[in-house]
């Protein structure tokens, strides 16, 4: 407790922070059930995300399971040395930086496309049936959703029927390389789109109604109601969530990619999660995978930094 002000600072301004503290600890005592539900989260991230970072080290080690991350030898650099030097690597890389680009330029705006035509939507009853079926199928494992996948495109598939109808010959677009990243892309988008389209519902939800009654009294009809009031206003939920998707850039899961790759699209779907799976569970190349992991997540800090500061720029930003 201050008696009296320091150099530099007035007594109002300890006045000042004293009722601001004050303030923190009452909230804290009138909210606690609050703070006490943070808890769980908190947990999660210490024991599932910060303590396995101390694995990391496996990466400048030549790591030997028996003997643990205390008694591997140390190597530096020369897991990394190694993946820049391999072939294979750069093959991988940029089949994960291609697939992941086709996710962020089509797979990102879609959920941001179907709220904003479910926010058209007038008839309730209507709205929450189709609602509840987009959704379905985020609770749809990759497994399940693969077979679908595998049985729709196949040559007895529903894909080929049509085609039949138009005298065309069936097609194993499964076993296609140039449609393999075209079926990720879609799979994926139908898979998660409308569990993503929930924020930006809420985002909308929120949103003044006046605004529109304004609008239309100045004679906007709805596509200029969605172009200068809805987006606009949806516009700091959308960056923040596009900088959540760019810093998992080459994150683009490993059950996907798994249950839809085939031995005849291994050229352009093996990517690095796939990768690492083959290298350092199958054949237990500890170190070398960690080092692809660590080199992933620092490429995703990068990405996210680099289009944090530009965000600033627009006064948005996750910090």
């Amino acid at each position: 407790m201050y008696t009296e002000a320091k150099p530099g600072i007035t007594n109002s301004d300890v006045k000042h922070a004293r009722l601001a503290q004050n303030r923190y600890l009452l909230n804290m005592r009138k909210h606690w059930m609050l703070y006490l539900m943070i808890i769980p989260g908190l947990v999660y991230y210490l024991i599932f995300k910060y303590v396995p970072l101390m694995g990391s080290v496996i990466a400048f080690q030549n790591y030997q399971i028996f003997k643990g991350m205390l008694g591997s030898s140390w190597v530096g650099w020369d897991n990394f040395k190694f993946i820049f030097t391999y072939q294979d690597f750069y093959h991988v890389l940029r089949n994960t930086a291609t697939i992941a680009t086709y996710h962020l330029v089509f797979g990102f705006p879609a959920p941001i496309i179907l709220a904003l035509l479910f926010n058209e939507v007038r008839l309730m009853l209507f709205k929450r049936v189709v609602q509840s079926m987009f959704y379905l199928p985020h609770f749809l494992s990759w497994v399940v959703v693969g077979g679908i996948v595998f049985e729709l495109l196949s040559t007895q598939g529903v894909a080929n029927m049509v085609r039949g109808w138009f005298g065309f010959e069936p097609i194993l677009f499964m076993q296609q390389q140039s449609y393999f990243r075209t079926i990720v892309v879609l799979s994926g988008i139908w898979k998660e789109v409308g569990w993503g389209t929930i924020i930006y519902l809420a985002a909308i939800t929120g949103i003044n109604p006046n605004l529109y009654e304004a609008a239309v009294m100045d004679g906007a009809n709805r596509w200029k109601q969605t172009l200068h009031i809805t987006l606009p206003i949806l516009f700091p939920t959308i960056l923040v969530l596009f900088l959540l998707n760019i810093g998992n850039f080459l994150e683009l899961g490993f059950d996907q990619i798994y249950n839809l790759l085939t031995p005849m699209t291994y050229s352009v779907g093996d990517i690095i999660e796939t990768y690492v799976y083959r290298a350092g569970v199958l054949q237990g190349q500890y170190s070398v995978t960690t080092a692809i992991g660590l080199f992933q997540s620092v490429i995703g800090f990068a990405l996210l930094w680099i289009f944090n500061r530009m965000a600033r720029k627009t006064e948005q930003g996750l910090w």
